[in-house]
């Protein structure tokens, strides 16, 4: 695994955000952890902006938890965090789904937000 601590540390207090929300099916606080142009890919087709990824988590089952673990970063650049993950999504009435994920996050002023966010099945 290539990761610095700085990197993990940034990723995962984006990512610890939104697995908060997506816990606790609050779609709204799930979107506000995306910039307002964020490029996102679930599992359906994609959509651009806070909108498109609320509607995506509104419309997934009550109950629905992730658990995230770091493979890898990357800083391509100052300002941006580029980070590979695995993700198991657990459901109360059906096997849970193991995914992987890649999201890129950006630093906007003090804080950061997921500018990129590709799914695809493990």
């Amino acid at each position: 695994m290539t990761s610095t601590t700085d990197d993990e540390t940034v990723l995962r207090g984006v990512l610890d955000r939104w697995k908060a929300a997506v816990d606790a099916h609050r779609p709204e606080d799930v979107a506000a952890v995306f910039t307002e142009d964020a490029i996102f890919q679930g599992l359906h087709p994609y959509s651009v902006g806070r909108r498109g990824v609320a509607a995506y988590y509104d419309s997934q089952p009550l109950g629905m938890k992730a658990a995230y673990r770091v493979l890898e970063t990357r800083r391509p650049a100052d300002g941006l965090v580029l980070g590979y993950l695995a993700v198991e999504f657990s459901f109360t009435d059906r096997p849970a789904l193991d995914v992987k994920l890649s999201v890129l996050v950006t630093r906007e002023g003090d804080a950061w937000s997921i500018a990129h966010y590709q799914v695809s099945q493990a």
